[in-house]
């Protein structure tokens, strides 16, 4: 009895703090922008992401699941395990297919990583640490390419190739502390295998024995890719429909004349004025001389593509250099959204309890990114120079 009066109080408790949160939260919101217009701005973000983010983002992952299903399936997998072991192990920790994860993130976009986490062949490889760590070590290389292609369109060429190196450095730093907080609280899954072998033979034994030729295999390898990637398309939507709703409408502002009118994708800046209150921090690490450039990696935080948006803005202004571009490619790279996808990433491969270290493992990733690629940034400036 007392154990269940306990648990009756406890329960009373966290509602009414749940309680206590909805209301400033959400009136907080509708102080500022007014009850009406943040219902409609909630409404219309959500519903703008769904069929503008979250839609895209299930493409990329149905491509990608299909590329990745047929480089298992033929062999490219086990091809890149043997080669680039020697260089992944020392560096992340991990095993040498991982690299597969890498490129196609790079290519594409963070969910790739779990189409290919999704195959039990390429599972096999891992531990179970080292298969949770995949998220950060995939996110770190989401819309790289895209990234670094915007960057460079704006007349900076030396500056993303010193960011690309700052994310590497980020990714390092957040896989490899993913995997200490793993086995900090799960000490077993050093060495428990992230795809039992017995599942893993038994796929084996199915493919050796159905024969069947070079073109059904590449086809049921794309069409079942496919198949994998639409179900990781479904788990992301709630991760990216609540989570960034609420990071864009706590980074951005009112409309260009100052008032709210429901539209989506404003807010109450609220992120950027906490920023501006220790800008001189962000000069220090990032080598920022106007505090507008801090909106950068905030909106990063939800969405590397909403954050893109920004620089032409920043270039119009006089606000932007060489230094600040290779800030931006290292963790526009790194972090690449990832408060709006991790939660959906992790649910997805089924250890959603770990989302917290994760998200600390990977904030503490693209601080990292972007301190190298400003230092990293400095040297050049002096070497060239």
């Amino acid at each position: 009895m007392a154990k269940n009066g306990k648990k009756s109080k406890s329960l009373i408790a966290s509602g009414i703090w749940c309680v206590v949160a909805v209301v400033v939260l959400f009136g907080y919101l509708g102080m500022v922008m007014g009850v009406p217009n943040m219902l409609n701005t909630i409404m219309k973000t959500a519903h703008d992401l769904l069929l503008n983010t979250v839609l895209y983002l299930m493409s990329i992952c149905v491509i990608t699941g299909a590329m990745g299903r047929v480089f298992v399936e033929f062999g490219v997998v086990a091809l890149l395990e043997r080669t680039l072991r020697p260089l992944m192990r020392p560096i992340f920790n991990l095993p040498g297919v991982t690299s597969l994860g890498a490129v196609m993130t790079f290519l594409s976009d963070n969910p790739a990583i779990i189409s290919l986490a999704k195959d039990k062949r390429f599972a096999s490889y891992f531990k179970k640490y080292q298969f949770i760590s995949l998220t950060n070590f995939g996110t770190a290389f989401g819309m790289g390419l895209l990234v670094i292609v915007f960057m460079a369109s704006q007349g900076y060429y030396a500056a993303p190739i010193i960011g690309l190196v700052g994310a590497c450095c980020g990714c390092v730093c957040s896989t490899r502390l993913m995997q200490r907080f793993v086995l900090k609280a799960y000490p077993q899954y050093a060495v428990e295998d992230a795809v039992p072998k017995e599942e893993t033979e038994e796929k084996e034994e199915e493919s050796e024995n159905t024969e069947q030729t070079v073109f059904i295999r590449l086809l049921n390898a794309m069409l079942d890719g496919g198949r994998s990637g639409v179900d990781v398309g479904i788990a992301i939507i709630p991760g990216v429909l609540i989570i960034s709703t609420f990071v864009m409408m706590f980074t951005f502002g009112p409309a260009a004349d100052g008032t709210y009118n429901g539209a989506a994708y404003q807010g109450v800046e609220l992120l950027p004025w906490l920023a501006n209150k220790i800008d001189f921090v962000f000069e220090w690490l990032f080598g920022f001389h106007d505090p507008h450039l801090v909106a950068f990696p905030i909106t990063a935080l939800g969405a590397v593509g909403a954050a893109l948006g920004l620089i032409p803005g920043f270039v119009s202004h006089g606000w932007i250099d060489g230094n600040a571009i290779a800030v931006f490619t290292a963790i526009g790279m790194c972090w690449s959204g990832f408060l709006s996808t991790h939660t959906a990433m992790l649910d997805s491969i089924g250890y959603r309890d770990l989302t917290p270290k994760a998200i600390m493992a990977h904030f503490c990733g693209g601080l990292v990114a972007a301190v190298t690629a400003h230092w990293m940034f400095a040297l050049y400036t002096l070497i060239a120079g």
